[in-house]
């Protein structure tokens, strides 16, 4: 039959249309069926498409995907073995999804030498600092350290992490410089490529963002981060570019990511691109995974707005209660748990955006174009003023020079001087531009008069410990970053000689400590009660990035470390 279903012709039914029942037919069924936890009907499915199409290596990850989520995770690595050995043995990653499966059969030395072929032949560093986090938990259950070996994707990634820091604290022209450098040496660092493209797209060079994601998607054209990054992209650079786009999100809407993280892109690239339906059936999925998202109350905010989008009114009710119930201060799920009464009579009659954080009294329709962005909130925003400053109609111009005014940034100045100063610019627009200016200016120069200069940099040179890598000084950069004024030396002195007790207690055993924000916010948290503060995971979870789960994860491990309950027990004794 060919793959479709057939009826002999007759006078009455001759208007059957064939049924197709390729390859896409049954991955659409096994996500449907996924969508209901119907694993099984889920597993079925793939295998035909297995069965239709075997030579297609994706096809087998899903499978394997699929049998891991079940459980089963000797039968999904025999499904991964023989990718490795008989479809792609290109297909590096398939080494990592067996490392986690030899984990959770706790069978840790195989997970051990699986994780290490990974890291040993991955150049594109597609799962480095996963499979970093991963070495810790195995030398902690190994009770040893892990057996020597080369990272080949271990090739500027220090100065890409610093340049990805750099991204997330709005700082794209010297990311974009430093990430131009590394892939100088190391042309086919695709992470790297990625974000130099979305440094360039925040700093309103769209073209060049293009060029950069589009060569990426050259030498890998199934590059799920840079797919994400191109659709988004597309979507601003005019008609064609947003037809593009509708196509790029028909095709994303279709992808079945095996790994949580890259999921978590789909899903959120997938709602900014208005698959709603598509986007919250992966939320709904990483949130049953329970993994870190299933206790990130942005998580769950993210799937009840794809949830409202795509009609499921009752599901966005439950979501955005578990936002609120994870986060009480969730200001955007509390305003629209309010109107969805409304909305369930009348439909929703306004924007309802992905965004995690919402000044409900400054909802104006003149700030409409600010609502559709990435939930990376803060980069997105200084991102949009810039490139609509730059390349944007006159009205969003308007709009964004007054959203301008309250952030005091060399950059966005930068934008507005030049603004002002074209001539073939509307004169009212520069006559705004340059009030604008006037008065970023003048509250610059007012807030230097009469304040103390900097603090100077603090001490670099812990007592105690025969070296001090960069790596440590990130964690600790990161922390007083976020939590310290330049005048709080205290705070600065307290963070630095816990962190330096950690350090001391473990060295030479350190861990990598690849991530970074999450062991800066555990490190925090801990200086604060130390300081008989009110910290919660919830609340450094938002100003660091992080999940709550894993700044609970660094924090019981810094405890064990430093035994800082005991210290806080003793103190209390000592009060009583």
């Amino acid at each position: 039959m060919n793959g479709n279903y057939q009826r002999e012709e007759s006078p009455r039914l001759n208007d059957v249309v064939s049924l197709s029942m390729d390859e896409s037919f049954f991955f659409e069924r096994a996500v449907r069926a996924l969508d209901r936890y119907q694993y099984d009907k889920a597993l079925k499915y793939f295998r035909k498409a297995v069965e239709l199409k075997p030579n297609n290596p994706v096809n087998h990850c899903n499978m394997a995907g699929i049998l891991s989520e079940m459980g089963d995770y000797e039968a999904s690595n025999a499904v991964l073995i023989h990718v490795l050995e008989q479809v792609d043995p290109t297909m590096i990653e398939c080494r990592f999804y067996m490392a986690n499966n030899f984990a959770n059969m706790e069978r840790f030395e195989e997970a051990e030498e699986a994780l290490l072929a990974y890291l040993e032949q991955d150049e594109s560093g597609q799962f480095l600092h996963e499979a970093e986090e991963m070495i810790s938990l195995l030398q902690n259950e190994l009770k040893r350290k892990i057996r020597d070996h080369n990272v080949l994707a271990r090739r500027g990634t220090d100065r890409h992490d610093r340049a990805r820091a750099m991204l997330e604290e709005g700082r794209f022209a010297e990311a974009a410089e430093m990430l131009e450098q590394v892939l100088g040496e190391y042309p086919d660092f695709a992470a790297a490529a990625n974000n130099l493209a979305l440094a360039y797209y925040y700093m309103g060079l769209t073209e060049r963002a293009l060029e950069t994601v589009e060569e990426v998607l050259r030498r890998d054209p199934g590059n799920l981060h840079g797919l994400c990054n191109l659709a988004i992209f597309r979507r601003y650079s005019g008609l064609n570019g947003l037809e593009e786009s509708v196509r790029l999100a028909r095709r994303l809407a279709t992808v079945m990511p095996f790994h949580q993280e890259h999921a978590f892109k789909l899903a959120t690239t997938l709602g900014i691109l208005g698959e709603h339906e598509a986007a919250y059936g992966h939320f709904r999925r990483l949130l049953a995974g329970g993994g870190d998202e299933a206790g990130d109350a942005s998580v769950h905010h993210y799937g009840a707005v794809a949830a409202l989008h795509s009609g499921r009114f009752d599901a966005a009710e439950r979501l955005w209660k578990q936002t609120l119930k994870l986060d009480p201060e969730a200001d955007a799920a509390a305003y629209y748990l309010e109107r969805l009464p409304e909305w369930r009579e009348n439909g929703v009659g306004e924007p309802v955006n992905y965004q995690y954080r919402l000044d409900v009294s400054r909802r104006a329709e003149s700030d409409r174009r600010w609502e559709e962005r990435p939930p990376e909130e803060s980069p997105a925003i200084r991102a949009g003023l810039l490139r609509t400053l730059r390349s944007g109609s006159d009205e969003d111009k308007r709009s964004a020079i007054q959203a301008c005014r309250p952030q005091g940034d060399d950059e966005v100045a930068d934008a507005l001087r030049a603004l002002a100063g074209d001539e073939s610019e509307d004169s009212e627009l520069r006559g705004l531009a340059r009030e604008a200016l006037g008065e970023n200016e003048s509250e610059r120069s007012d807030s230097f008069e009469g304040e103390e200069s900097p603090a100077p940099p603090f001490s670099r040179d812990p007592a105690e410990l025969p070296v001090w890598e960069k790596r440590w000084q990130d964690v600790l950069d990161t922390a007083i970053r976020a939590s310290c004024t330049p005048s709080d030396f205290g705070l600065r002195r307290d963070l630095e000689a816990l962190w330096t007790d950690f350090l001391r207690r473990l060295y030479p055993d350190v861990p990598a400590l690849s991530h970074v924000e999450g062991w800066a916010a555990a490190l925090d948290y801990l200086t604060d009660k130390l300081r008989r503060g009110d910290s919660t995971y919830e609340e450094l979870g938002r100003r660091y990035g992080v999940s709550s789960s894993t700044i609970g994860r660094y924090v019981k491990r810094m405890d064990q470390v430093c035994q800082i309950k005991e210290r806080q027990n003793h103190r209390k004794g000592l009060q009583q």
